[in-house]
């Protein structure tokens, strides 16, 4: 490749970054739901339409996956970004806040395609000097389960690719940080449906009745011993129960709830022992109670590993590039939340890293808030890491 490589393709970045933030705004305005829709999916193909690549629908048929120099010997590396958004009405004062109701980019994915875009384009334009191929991946649906990289890596998105890295924005770091962690990085998730039927009546004959909604408040209570009483306590699990439905009136014992429940790990052996003992706990509530449950349990997202040789290698490249805009790189430590973009992992060598982008203001605005706003400038930070990385992977 050659020497002057990375500094061209800092100043078409450069040139562009408009661009990224305008593109930005403009799918932050206009969200969309993965498979409601194809809109979106619309837009990031027609913007390489005139672009010397090649560009195919994948999975599902809303992924886009585009190739660079496809046919050149040397390795590939492909990049991924994410593109949906959230079902949350939007609640803040931006002037290109969603104009879709109830639809929000609440999560950072319309900046992870914004960079992408624009980094390929000038990818694209410096293309002769890439000593190998380069796969973009756009991806639908990481917030549906089971997530929109099956159907993707199913689909052919990982053929012949030798390595995997993405990049998610995050709220929580400060803007001009980028950070990372080599190894288990991203919780594992599984989510689950549990239903208790009883039988209902009148309050004032509970004799008469089997309360669902005793039976409920017990299950919740008692699951929460699976961490405390179940885990060993050097492991990493949680178990929420983000849902209750048993409404009614006053004086009518209720004969059904509902529950949902979310369940977070950084191990499958933990995943395994949680799902058994939440089971048990099911169990043992239907007999103590006499109700009937049924429960659908969806294990979905794998525990995110990150490569350990390649993610030292991106740390190490960030680091020498000394990018104006980065004030420090650093291990990220485990991160909470879970992410599809660990099904790539499994197939192949994967780096998934974070830029930070809490605004200006200091305030932390959570992903999956109403509220939710990013500093802009990290966008630039996220293209310019990923020129480094494509930089010094093909040198």
């Amino acid at each position: 490749m050659n020497a002057n490589f990375e500094t061209k393709l800092m100043q078409l970045l450069d040139q562009n970054k408009d661009e990224i933030i305008k593109i930005r705004r403009y799918l932050h305005e206009h969200p969309e739901l993965s498979f409601h829709e194809k809109k979106t999916s619309e837009f990031i193909e027609n913007y390489y339409r005139d672009l010397d690549c090649q560009v195919r629908h994948c999975g599902d048929d809303y992924g886009i996956v585009v190739d660079i120099n496809p046919d050149k010997p040397g390795k590939k590396l492909a990049w991924r970004a994410d593109f949906d958004a959230l079902p949350i009405q939007e609640n803040n004062e931006l002037p290109f806040k969603s104009q879709n109701p109830g639809v929000m980019h609440a999560c950072g994915h319309d900046g992870h395609t914004a960079y992408l875009l624009v980094l390929g384009k000038c990818l694209i334009q410096l293309k002769d000097q890439i000593n190998g191929s380069i796969r973009l991946i756009h991806q639908p649906a990481e917030e549906v389960t089971p997530g929109g990289a099956l159907s993707m890596i199913k689909d052919g998105a990982l053929d012949g690719v030798d390595d995997v890295i993405g990049i998610h924005v995050m709220s929580t770091m400060p803007t001009g940080t980028v950070q990372l962690h080599a190894g288990a990085t991203q919780t594992g998730r599984a989510n689950f449906d549990l239903t208790f039927t009883g039988k209902g009546g009148h309050a004032s004959m509970p004799q008469l009745s089997n309360d669902a909604i005793v039976a409920g408040s017990y299950f919740v209570t008692q699951v929460q011993t699976v961490v405390s009483r179940r885990l060993n306590p050097f492991d990493v699990g949680s178990v929420t129960i983000g849902s209750f439905d048993g409404a009614g009136s006053y004086n009518a014992i209720q004969e059904q709830v509902k529950l949902k429940g979310d369940v977070r790990v950084m191990n499958e052996a933990t995943r395994k022992l949680m799902k058994k003992n939440i089971k048990q706990i099911i169990k043992g509530t239907d007999v103590t109670f006499g109700v009937k449950s049924e429960l659908n349990y969806d294990d979905n997202y794998p525990v995110l590993v990150n490569n350990q040789d390649l993610t030292k290698k991106v740390e190490n490249w960030i680091k020498e590039s000394k990018i104006p805009e980065v004030t420090a790189v650093k291990d990220s430590g485990v991160v909470n939340a879970s992410e599809d973009f660990a099904y790539y992992a499994q197939k192949k060598p994967a780096c998934f890293f974070y830029v930070g982008c809490q605004p200006e203001d200091g305030g932390i605005y959570p992903h999956h808030s109403p509220k939710f706003m990013m500093n802009e400038d990290c966008l630039i930070i996220c293209a310019r890491s990923a020129a480094s990385v494509i930089s010094h992977y093909f040198a």
